[in-house]
């Protein structure tokens, strides 16, 4: 059956209602990703200092906690994993993609590892491929809600595992180039190299740092700060990069659209004009058959 005018115009009303919608979803995203960008952009400072405080207790020596076996020695321990995902749709592959990664990259790992989702549809996604899983957490949806959630992630999974264990972290982080791309990382133990990177490092200033409060316990104290900041960026870039890909999926439906509607308007334009031409033919026609003689 073929479409009406009225059937065309509540189409190209719908569809324009529908564009709305959709630009008010760029708009949000566009939003989102602004947020927490900027909260990344405000951790790398954070980051920094804390390094710092970290360089001056490992120049200092003694027993460094939480460090990794040296080069030639198998690590002892349970292996953990925090996976962050997407709990919202229109991401696309979102939560496949860093699912597939960290499958993979454990399963090259010796041992079973336990995994903690951050998101449903990732758990879900991780419990398919037969991982144990320890827990699930709900996916932020604002950077207040971000300290609360890596609160709750350094008490279990301290709680879980001992002072040996492996802990890794799995996440979309945004690219240049694509939208983003799945990166790993292992949190615990610390690594050896990076140990003498940052006690290698320079102090900034002409002045001597100075460890307060002994040197174990100041170590113990950046190393929790490390491990929040680290989580919190995981965390923070996991969201931008969710909300970049429902920025990306809202442009092509935006796109999409503005086809349809050209499309539509055009159809709508043309069966109006027959419509006149019609109306104006039988018009003549009458006119015409009035005038003729009889």
């Amino acid at each position: 059956m073929s479409d009406t005018t009225a059937s065309l115009r509540r189409k190209i009303n719908s569809a324009g209602d529908l564009q709305s919608v959709v630009r008010t979803m760029k708009a949000l995203a566009a939003s989102s990703i602004g947020q927490y960008e900027k909260s990344v952009r405000a951790l790398a400072d954070y980051y920094r200092t804390v390094e710092l405080g970290l360089g001056a207790c490992f120049r200092e020596g003694g027993p460094a906690p939480m460090m990794a076996a040296r080069k030639g020695q198998a690590l002892a321990g349970t292996i953990g994993a925090v996976v962050f995902g997407s709990d919202q749709g229109l991401v696309g592959q979102f939560n496949d993609v860093v699912a597939d990664y960290a499958v993979k990259t454990l399963a090259a790992l010796p041992g079973e590892a336990g995994v903690w989702a951050v998101g449903e549809r990732v758990h879900a996604r991780l419990a398919d491929a037969g991982l144990p899983l320890k827990g699930l957490y709900t996916v932020p949806n604002s950077v207040k809600t971000i300290t609360p959630l890596v609160g709750q992630i350094l008490v279990e999974t301290r709680h879980s595992q001992g002072e040996g264990d492996e802990l890794y972290l799995f996440y979309n982080r945004p690219t240049s180039g694509a939208v983003y791309a799945p990166v790993g990382q292992r949190l615990l133990p610390l690594d050896e190299t990076w140990r003498h990177e940052l006690a290698e490092r320079p102090w900034p200033t002409g002045n001597l740092p100075e460890i307060m409060g002994g040197g174990v316990a100041a170590l113990r104290a950046l190393i929790r700060e490390y491990l929040f900041v680290s989580l919190f960026r995981a965390c923070a870039e996991s969201l931008a990069s969710e909300n970049a890909s429902r920025l990306a999926a809202m442009q092509r439906a935006d796109k999409n659209i503005d086809e349809l509607l050209e499309n539509l308007n055009g159809t709508f334009h043309r069966m109006r004009q027959s419509g006149i031409d019609e109306e104006l033919f039988d018009v003549i026609s009458g006119f015409e058959a009035l005038v003729e003689p009889g």
